[in-house]
Formats: C-alpha cells, structure tokens, sequence
C-alpha cells in the first residue's frame, strides 16, 4: 500500500533499513564498523575532507549493502527455485557491495593511516574534541545502537514502540552531555527534567510500556557517559 503522507514514507523507509538489518548480519557489522570508524576519527582529530571521506565510504558500503538485500529479497520472489539468472543477479549485486567494500577499506586507510601508523605514544597526546562534537558522537552512537536494538526485538515500528524508547534514549544522552559539562546546576535539573518529561509523554501515550522507556533512558546515559570518558 502506498504511503498516504511523507511521514509514512519514511517510517516505511526506516521499517525497510531495521528488516535488512535484522536479516542480515553482515549489515549489522557495517553498522557497528561504522560507529568504530567515526570513534576513531573523532578520537585522532580527522580533518574536515578526512571526515568526509570516511562518512562517504560508510554511506556506499552501507547503500550497496541494503541496494544488495533488495535485489535478493526480489530475486526470491520472482524466482523461488534454482535459476541461472536469478544466481548472476546476486552475484552481481554481491559483487557491488565487495567493490563499495574495497574501495571503503582504501579511502579509510588514506584517511587513517598517518594517524594509526605512528607509534601509540604520540597518539596519545592528540588534543580531546570540544564537549559539542563528543555529544553529537554520542547522540549518533544511541541513535545506531537503538535502532540495532529495535531490529533485534522486532516490536513496534521504527517511529512508534517497540524496545528500547528512541525518544528516551536521545533526550537522556542531550541530557547526559549537558550534566557533563561545566555548566550550571539549574540548567543541568532543567536538562534531567526535560528529557524526564519526554519519557514520560511516551508512557501517557501508551506507545511505550516502562520497561521499554527506562531500558532506553539507560543507554543514553550509559552510552554517552563511555563515550565522554573515551574521548
């Protein structure tokens, strides 16, 4: 059925990136790749044209993958059984995730190479990133891992339910970051308050039970407390 708004669309989107990703392994290891890369980028202090090079080769590696699951899940359905043809379709579209994958490995090595070659003693006296890009880091490393949480337990849709609470996860890692840094004790209560109230709203609309809106506030903090400290 076709979706009846742009709202629709993209949690009809969303629902299609969660089923690859609960479908296929190997998507799930390029997206817990992709958070490792920006880890590291961010920890070595990457240069802008150096942080798009990599964001680039995640984004083909990740699109040839999900382009590949589609081709697969069409090949089936036109062809159940045994066919030459439907093989070389797959093998095609395999073969465009290797050369995505290949050529991801080579733009990474460019863009990391100078920084994880030297020995670890000079590495270890780069500059720390400034509060604003580890909370960013973090917000994106909770959104990734939810959304992997939510293909795994398979409840909900990507917008609406399902475990852990999205909402909860995201207002409590802002929250989180703000509370770690040096600001006031006001602005950090307002902070807590906030993101309280948004998990709160999710239990008032009945879309989320308790179990999944705390499972949710957890990692947010969780997840962006260890980031915080690692960078």
């Amino acid at each position: 059925m076709k979706p009846g708004n742009w709202l629709e669309s993209v949690n009809c989107a969303i629902e299609g990136i969660l089923w690859a990703v609960k479908s296929q392994p190997h998507l799930r290891w390029h997206f817990l790749g992709s958070i490792c890369v920006l880890l590291v980028a961010l920890f070595f202090r990457v240069s802008v044209l150096e942080l798009i090079l990599l964001v680039f080769a995640i984004i083909l590696v990740l699109f040839a993958e999900i382009i590949n699951t589609a081709v697969e899940v069409v090949v089936d359905m036109i062809s159940p059984d045994y066919h030459p043809l439907a093989k070389r379709a797959k093998d095609v579209a395999a073969g465009s995730v290797l050369i995505a994958s290949i050529g991801a490995a080579v733009m990474g090595y460019l863009a990391l190479s100078q920084y994880l070659l030297p020995p670890l003693s000079k590495g270890l006296n780069l500059l720390r990133h400034p509060p604003g890009e580890v909370s960013v880091i973090a917000v994106l490393a909770v959104t990734i891992l939810v959304v992997l949480l939510k293909a795994r337990f398979a409840g909900g849709t990507p917008l609406h339910g399902g475990m852990p609470s999205g909402h909860a996860a995201v207002a409590f890692s802002i929250a989180t970051s703000i509370a770690v840094t040096d600001v006031s004790l006001v602005i950090v209560v307002m902070a807590l308050l906030l993101a309280t109230m948004v998990s709160h709203s999710r239990l008032l609309m009945k879309i989320h039970s308790l179990r999944e809106v705390l499972v949710g506030a957890a990692i947010g903090v969780a997840i962006t407390l260890l980031i915080h400290l690692i960078l």
